[in-house]
C-alpha cells in the first residue's frame, strides 16, 4: 500500500502551519480533516509543488529560546537628560553590531514601541490646563521611559542576531533537500532572489531605494541601527512631537489604571484626573507574543512573480506531465520557472496572454522547447486519476504468463444493414434483429456462446453513422474484430471507419463477406476494395482471413467460427481470475424497477455479488448479476458480459469499473470524480439559461436573418443512445443556429423535464422513451413541445430539416386513450388477451397502439380485437374494463400500458 504522509509531517517539511497546509489541501481537492489526517505521497507531492509555486513554503524553523525576562518596570521620575544621552551612546555601540539586513526590522519595531509608549501616556483633557511645572516633570518622565524602552530593544536585537546566525547555519544543509516528483526524481529548487536573464540582480523598487537614501542622510533620518529619536531642543531636551501627535489622533480617553493617584484633586472623579507630580511612573506591561515580522514578510508580495529566471537554471529531469488548458501560473513551477518567464516569452512570439489565461497546446510545447524541457500533455484530471488509483490500491501490473486462458472477446462491426445482427442471430439461434426499430441496431449487445466446447464472447455494435462512439468503445474492449461486408454493397463509409477503429485498437480483423446468396453479389469486387484498404485476402496471397457467408441462409457460419477459434488461440489470451475484478461499462440505462443498470464486460479478475465497486463517478455494492440469458449468477469471470445492479446512479458508457477495497473508498473516489466533472462542465451550455428559441420558432428567426439558439432537453432509453443523439445533433450546428443542451438524461420524460423546458424555452427530444401521463398534461398546459423518435436517422433528418426551414407537412400524434393491463387470459387458437382497465380517453378497435413497459416503447401495432365481457365492441370509454387483443404480440405482463393514438397531418404555413 502506498506510504501515507501526515499533515503535520508535511507542514514541518514545508515550514508552514498545520492550518495553512490544510487550507492548501482543500484548494487542491485533497480531503483532509485535521493535522493528523493522512494522504498518499502523490498528493503530498502536489501540495509541495503548490506551496513552492505560491511562495508559501519556507525552511523549517527551530524553536527559539525564551528572551530575557523584563527588568523592573518601576523607573525613577527624576532622571536627567544627561543620563538619557549616555545610555543613547551605549545603545549606538550595541546597535552597530546588527547586520544591515535587520535594519528595516529594527526601525519598524522601534516605531511600534514609540507608538505604544505614547498611547500609554494619554491624558484626560477635561477642563483646566496643567501648570508649566507639571509639564516639565511629565517631559522628564517621558525621557526616562524612552530610555528604558531603548535599552530593552537593544537587548532583544542582540539576542535576535545570535539566534538568526544559529538558525541560518542549521537550515543551510536542509535547503539542499528539495521536493521529489511522482516518479521519485529530484526536482531542482526554484529560483532564488530575483535576477534578470543576464544573471545580474534586479535593482530594488524605487520606494525601497528612496527609503535607504533617506536613512543614510546626515540631517534627515537616523543612521542604520540607530533609534529614531527626535533632535534635541534649545534647552537640551528632546521634542515629544510624536507623542503629542498620537495624543491628538487617539483622543483623551480616561486611563484604566489611574487608581495609582493617591489623593485626587477636589472637584473631579478619580478616573478623570491627570497623573500628578511625584506619582509612580509605572507604565502598562508590554503585550507578550507580539509577532516579529521577518524580512520576507516586509518585501512586496508581487516581487517574486514579476521576477525573471536566469537562463542557466536547470529544468526538471525526465518527462514532465502538464495538463491541457493550463495557465502560466500552473505550468511555470513544474518547469522550474516563474509565470513572468512564460508571459515574456509568449509576448515575444506575438501572443498577448496573462498569468491566469489558459494556454493552448502549441503555446505550452513552444515554451517547453525554448527552455529545453521534455513534457507530455495529458487531459485534465489524469494526474488526479493517478492519485485515485493509488487510493484504490490498483497498479498497472501485467498478467503473469502462467495465468489461465480466457475466452476471446469478439466484436462484430460493419456498415448499417449489412447483416451483423442477423449473423449473431444465426450463431445464437435467436431473433434479435426482428425487434430492432427500423431494422437497425441502436444499442450495444453482448452475448456468450459455446461452440464445440469453446466459449466465445460476442459484442454487437451499431453500424449507423451516428454511433461512432459506440463502435470505438467496442473496438477498444475486444480481442478480435469480425468485419461484416455485404457482397452486393461492398465497402461503405462505416466499413472504413470500423477498419480504422480496429487498427487503432491493434486487434486482428477477420472479414465475413455476407449476402453471397444475392443475385447481384460480387465477391471479387469486395475483395478488391478490401485490398485497396490494406486488407489483402489469404486467397490473394495476403494475411487477412476472409470467409464467405450468408446469415440469412445459414451458409459458412461454422467455417467462420472455426477461423475465429484459431485466431484466438494464436493471440494466447490470458487473465487472472483470482484478482480483483476490472472491466468496462458497455451500456447503461435507468430501469424503473431495478434502478441504474450497467452492462459490464469483465476483462480481468472475478466480479462477485456483494463486492463494492466504482465505475467513473458512480459507485455501489453489487446487488445482482444477470447474464445474457436473463439468469442471475453469483459471480462473473474474465470475458463474461453481465448486467450489474446496485450502482447509486447511471454510469457513463465507456467508464472503467473496478472492485474497491471498501465501500468508503469507493464512495470517496466517485465523489472526487463527480466533483471534477462538475468543475470541468461549468460554463458549458450556460448561455442556454439566458434564453433561446424552440424548434418551431427556428425557421422564423432564420428568415429574419437573426442568429438563433436552439435549447434542447434530450432523454433516451440507454446512455449509449443518448451519447449518439447528442453527438449527431452537435454536427448539425451552423452559424445561424447554435445548439444548447439544457439537460441530458436516461429514463422516461418526467414532470421535472417539462418544468425545466418551460423555464429555458427548450424543446424536448425523446429517443425510445415516452412522457408520463402527468408530464404530458403539464406539457400541454405549459405549451412545451415534445418530439419522440425511435429511429435515429429520422430524428437527425427532422432536426436538420427544421434548421434549414425545409420541414415538410408533419403529422401530429393525438393520444386517444390509455388502458392498463391488469390480467392476462389465454384463449385457444387465438393467443393471449389482455384484460385491461381504460384509464383515459377512448379505446377504439383498429386504432394504432403503442405498447409501453415502464415508460419504454416495447412494441407498436394495431388493436386487432376489442371485447366488453363476451361481446365485440367498437370502442370502450374510460372507466370500463375490456379485453384487448394485439396483432402479432404475445409478450404481455400485468402493469403494462396500452396507448392508442391517431396521426393527423398538419400542413406547415
Amino acid at each position: 500500500m502506498a506510504k501515507s504522509v501526515r499533515v503535520y509531517e508535511l507542514a514541518r517539511q514545508l515550514g508552514m502551519a498545520n492550518a495553512g497546509v490544510i487550507e492548501l489541501c482543500g484548494s487542491l481537492g485533497i480531503d483532509v480533516k485535521s493535522h493528523s489526517s493522512g494522504m498518499v505521497e502523490a498528493q503530498a507531492d502536489r501540495v509541495r509543488r503548490k506551496a513552492i509555486s505560491e511562495g508559501l513554503a519556507s525552511e523549517p524553523k527551530e524553536e527559539k529560546t525564551p528572551a530575557k525576562k523584563k527588568q523592573s518596570e518601576s523607573t525613577s521620575a527624576k532622571k536627567t537628560a544627561s543620563d538619557t544621552s549616555d545610555k543613547g551612546g551605549k545603545n549606538k555601540e550595541k546597535t552597530d553590531e546588527v547586520s544591515p539586513e535587520e535594519t528595516e526590522i529594527v526601525d519598524e519595531e522601534k516605531k511600534e514601541i514609540a507608538q505604544e509608549t505614547s498611547s500609554k501616556r494619554v491624558i484626560s483633557s477635561s477642563g483646566s490646563s496643567s501648570s508649566p511645572q507639571v509639564d516639565k516633570e511629565h517631559k522628564e518622565v517621558d525621557q526616562a521611559e524612552s530610555s528604558e524602552l531603548l535599552k530593552e530593544t537593544d537587548e532583544k536585537i542582540e539576542a535576535k542576531g545570535k539566534e538568526d546566525t544559529k538558525t541560518k547555519e542549521d537550515t543551510k544543509t536542509k535547503k539542499e533537500k528539495g521536493p521529489v516528483s511522482l516518479s521519485g526524481k529530484k526536482i531542482p529548487p526554484p529560483p532564488g532572489s530575483p535576477r534578470s536573464l543576464s544573471g545580474k540582480p534586479i535593482p530594488p523598487p524605487p520606494g525601497a531605494a528612496k527609503s535607504k537614501q533617506k536613512s543614510k542622510s546626515d540631517g534627515g533620518g537616523p543612521a542604520p541601527g540607530r533609534r529614531s529619536t527626535p533632535p534635541p531642543t534649545s534647552d537640551g531636551k528632546r521634542s515629544s512631537s510624536r507623542v503629542e501627535a498620537h495624543k491628538t489622533s487617539s483622543g483623551a480617553g480616561p486611563r484604566q489604571d489611574d487608581s495609582r493617584s493617591s489623593t485626587p484633586p477636589s472637584g473631579g472623579k478619580p478616573s478623570e484626573q491627570k497623573r500628578g507630580p511625584g506619582s509612580g511612573a509605572r507604565r502598562r506591561p508590554k503585550k507578550k507574543g507580539r509577532k516579529r515580522r521577518t524580512t520576507e514578510e516586509l518585501q512586496p508580495m508581487d516581487a517574486q512573480p514579476l521576477a525573471l529566471t536566469p537562463e542557466d537554471v536547470a529544468v526538471p529531469e525526465g518527462v514532465v506531465l502538464l495538463e491541457r488548458q493550463s495557465t502560466a501560473q500552473e505550468i511555470a513551477p513544474k518547469l522550474n520557472r516563474t509565470s513572468a518567464d512564460v508571459i515574456r516569452f509568449l509576448m515575444e512570439q506575438g501572443e498577448m496572454v496573462t498569468a491566469t489565461q489558459t494556454l493552448s497546446d502549441d503555446m505550452i510545447e513552444l515554451f517547453a522547447a525554448e527552455i529545453g524541457a521534455e513534457i507530455s500533455l495529458i487531459d485534465q484530471g489524469e494526474e488526479q486519476e493517478v492519485e485515485l488509483l493509488a487510493l484504490l490500491e490498483i497498479d498497472a501490473e501485467e498478467i503473469p504468463e502462467d495465468a489461465p486462458g480466457r475466452p476471446p472477446i469478439i466484436t462484430v462491426m460493419g456498415h448499417v444493414d449489412h447483416g451483423k445482427t442477423k449473423l449473431l442471430d444465426q450463431i445464437r439461434n435467436a431473433k434479435v434483429a426482428d425487434g430492432e426499430a427500423g431494422g437497425i441496431t441502436q444499442h450495444i449487445g453482448a452475448y456468450q456462446i459455446v461452440k464445440d466446447g469453446s466459449i466465445l464472447t460476442f459484442i454487437d455494435t451499431p453500424g449507423h453513422e451516428a454511433f461512432t462512439t459506440m463502435r470505438a468503445r467496442g473496438a477498444e474492449s475486444t480481442d478480435l474484430v469480425v468485419l461484416v461486408v455485404a457482397a452486393d454493397d461492398g465497402v461503405m463509409p462505416q466499413t472504413l471507419e470500423a477498419i480504422n477503429h480496429a487498427r487503432a485498437a491493434e486487434v486482428p480483423i477477420v472479414v465475413a463477406i455476407n449476402k453471397i446468396d444475392r443475385e447481384n453479389a460480387d465477391i471479387q469486387k469486395v475483395m478488391g476494395q478490401l485490398a485497396e484498404n490494406d486488407l489483402v485476402p489469404e486467397s490473394w496471397g495476403g494475411e487477412t482471413v476472409t470467409v464467405e457467408i450468408s446469415a440469412l441462409e445459414n451458409l459458412g457460419i461454422n467455417e467462420l467460427l472455426e477461423n475465429l477459434t484459431v485466431v484466438a488461440e494464436v493471440e494466447d489470451l490470458r487473465a487472472e481470475p483470482a484478482a480483483r475484478a476490472r472491466g468496462v461499462v458497455l451500456e447503461s440505462n435507468l430501469d424503473a424497477g431495478k434502478g441504474p443498470v450497467a452492462t459490464v464486460l469483465v476483462q480481468n479478475g472475478t466480479l462477485r455479488v456483494g463486492e463494492p465497486v466504482v465505475a467513473g463517478a458512480s459507485w455501489g455494492r453489487v446487488r445482482a448479476l444477470i447474464n445474457d440469458t436473463g439468469a442471475q449468477v453469483k459471480e462473473a469471470g474474465p470475458s463474461t458480459p453481465v448486467q450489474l445492479l446496485g450502482l447509486n446512479e447511471v454510469a457513463d458508457a465507456g467508464d472503467e469499473i473496478m472492485v474497491a477495497p471498501t465501500e468508503r473508498l469507493a464512495s470517496r473516489v466517485a465523489e472526487r470524480r463527480s466533483h471534477h466533472r462538475r468543475q470541468t462542465g461549468l460554463g458549458r451550455d450556460a448561455h442556454a439559461l439566458s434564453g433561446g428559441a424552440r424548434l418551431e420558432d427556428i425557421f422564423e428567426q432564420i428568415q429574419k436573418g437573426e442568429a438563433a439558439n436552439l435549447n434542447l432537453v434530450v432523454k433516451a432509453d440507454m446512455h449509449g443512445s443518448l451519447e449518439a443523439v447528442s453527438e449527431s445533433l452537435r454536427k448539425l450546428e451552423r452559424e445561424e443556429v447554435k445548439l444548447s443542451f439544457v439537460h441530458r438524461g436516461v429514463g422516461r420524460i418526467s414532470e421535472n423535464d417539462i418544468q425545466l423546458a418551460s423555464t429555458t424555452n427548450a424543446t424536448i427530444i425523446g429517443f425510445n422513451v415516452r412522457p408520463e401521463r402527468k408530464a404530458r398534461d403539464l406539457a400541454l398546459e405549459e405549451q412545451v413541445e415534445i418530439r419522440s423518435y425511435e429511429v435515429i436517422y429520422e430524428l437527425i433528418g427532422d432536426i436538420e430539416a427544421a434548421m434549414l426551414g425545409l420541414l415538410a407537412p408533419e403529422y401530429e400524434e393525438i393520444v386517444t386513450g390509455d388502458a392498463e393491463v391488469r390480467e392476462i387470459f389465454s384463449v385457444p387458437k387465438i393467443g393471449k388477451i389482455a384484460g385491461c382497465y381504460a384509464t383515459n380517453g377512448t379505446i377504439t378497435r383498429g386504432s394504432k397502439v403503442r405498447f409501453l413497459r415502464e415508460g419504454t416503447i416495447i412494441w407498436k401495432g394495431e388493436v386487432s380485437s376489442l371485447k366488453r365481457f363476451k361481446e365485440d365492441v367498437r370502442e370502450v370509454q374510460a372507466g370500463f374494463e375490456c379485453g384487448i387483443g394485439l396483432s402479432d404480440f404475445q409478450d404481455l405482463k400485468a402493469g403494462d400500458v396500452i396507448e392508442t393514438y391517431e396521426e393527423k397531418e398538419i400542413v406547415r404555413t
